[in-house]
């Protein structure tokens, strides 16, 4: 915290602060491999020395997770031994709130946090002096699931002050469907609050992509600091988790508010799908996998529609073999794929049939190939194909 002295003789106070929410940590993905699991468990838990280092390398005065912080209450010893070591290490004040996955119930995680030197949590309205001229104020869950705006609860009672202000909050802030929710964040209230000088910062967790919320400029979600789920990159779906893996450095006066995002995630979850119906489609699909920098930490998945030739389709089905143990995961989005194979000019020579199969094969594969043919008879020679490759 600094303090300067404007030309009339006021004091004005300076904070500057780490913002996060989210980690999540003891998170599982099914579309993980055991291998890839473990790996994303420990950068979960490397992401809260992640924090420590950019919260250093800027200056802040203390850090704020902002719900979250745990996947449940009930992680495996090594899971939160490991957890609590990384809180230690952090060398900073850390405020700490309890959200719906970690909310302050009897079997809460938090009970053994709060014995780390520099850990405050914020169990409940109370108002907490971090510093001459700053202070703190939470809004925790008490359990999973909040039956008012426990964000307006707490600010309730609180009258305007001279001091920096943050309130630390769990939960969304719009509606996301019609349905009325009793623990919606009321924002009218909040930007109501920040303008008469009650507050002058809501950090919020929950929602996992870095965002502000309202006009005001003075409420944000920090986003998960490392990714949970995907982005979807097709342009007619895009959303997701468009903006995570990011924390935001915080520097507010009484009268204004600065915010930097921060990169700080490894993994990437990306979802999206390509038309496929040449060896070029096939190839640049392939190369797209190819380019991504850390398959290790990388999940996709993917969907393809088109029509491809036999031999397109064993080019593409190898390339995918090649990479899938590469990926973190790599996995087709049945519901975005329609792929339909019809042979080549060359392709029935890859096919080893004899008899009336051969025939019949002849006979589907011309009608295909001149343009007319029935539904009927497109259906039937993929079967064949398909039942001949397996065989």
């Amino acid at each position: 915290m600094s303090t300067v002295h404007d030309e009339m003789g006021a004091m004005n106070t300076t904070v500057k602060f780490l913002h996060s929410s989210d980690l999540q940590i003891g998170m599982t993905r099914w579309f993980l491999s055991d291998e890839a699991q473990a790996r994303f468990d420990d950068d979960r838990i490397r992401a809260i020395e992640k924090i420590g280092e950019v919260a250093r390398d800027n200056d802040c005065e203390f850090i704020v997770l902002a719900g979250d912080v745990f996947e449940h209450n009930s992680l495996e010893q090594r899971t939160t031994g490991r957890a609590l070591e990384a809180l230690r290490s952090l060398k900073l004040p850390v405020y700490l709130l309890p959200g719906n996955h970690d909310p302050l119930t009897a079997d809460s995680l938090f009970y053994r946090a709060k014995d780390i030197e520099g850990v405050t949590i914020l169990s409940d309205n109370s108002v907490h002096q971090i510093s001459p001229g700053v202070e703190i104020v939470g809004a925790p869950l008490l359990q999973k699931t909040a039956s008012s705006d426990l964000v307006a609860d707490a600010l309730a009672d609180l009258e305007p002050t001279e001091n920096i202000r943050i309130a630390v909050g769990h939960g969304q802030a719009e509606a996301r469907t019609t349905d009325h929710r009793a623990d919606l964040i009321d924002l009218k209230a909040v930007e109501s609050k920040l303008a008469d000088g009650t507050i002058d910062y809501l950090a919020l967790g929950d929602t996992h992509s870095a965002q502000p919320v309202g006009n005001s400029g003075k409420v944000w979600f920090s986003g998960a600091p490392e990714t949970t789920d995907f982005h979807d990159l097709d342009p007619d779906r895009v959303g997701g988790e468009v903006n995570s893996g990011k924390v935001l450095i915080v520097n507010a006066t009484k009268a204004h508010v600065e915010v930097k995002e921060v990169e700080v995630g490894k993994w990437t979850f990306h979802a999206f799908s390509r038309d496929i119906s040449s060896m070029a489609d096939v190839e640049e699909f392939l190369q797209t996998l190819r380019d991504y920098p850390d398959k290790s930490r990388t999940v996709i998945k993917y969907g393809l529609r088109g029509t491809i030739t036999l031999e397109q389709n064993r080019i593409l089905e190898e390339g995918i073999a090649e990479l899938e143990d590469v990926f973190a995961s790599l996995k087709p989005r049945e519901r975005t794929t329609d792929l339909v194979l019809e042979p080549g000019e060359h392709d029935l020579e890859y096919l080893e049939m004899m008899g009336y199969a051969a025939d019949v094969l002849r006979v589907l594969s011309d009608s295909v190939v001149s343009g007319n043919a029935p539904e009927e008879d497109r259906d039937a020679l993929n079967l064949l194909f398909r039942l001949s490759r397996e065989v």
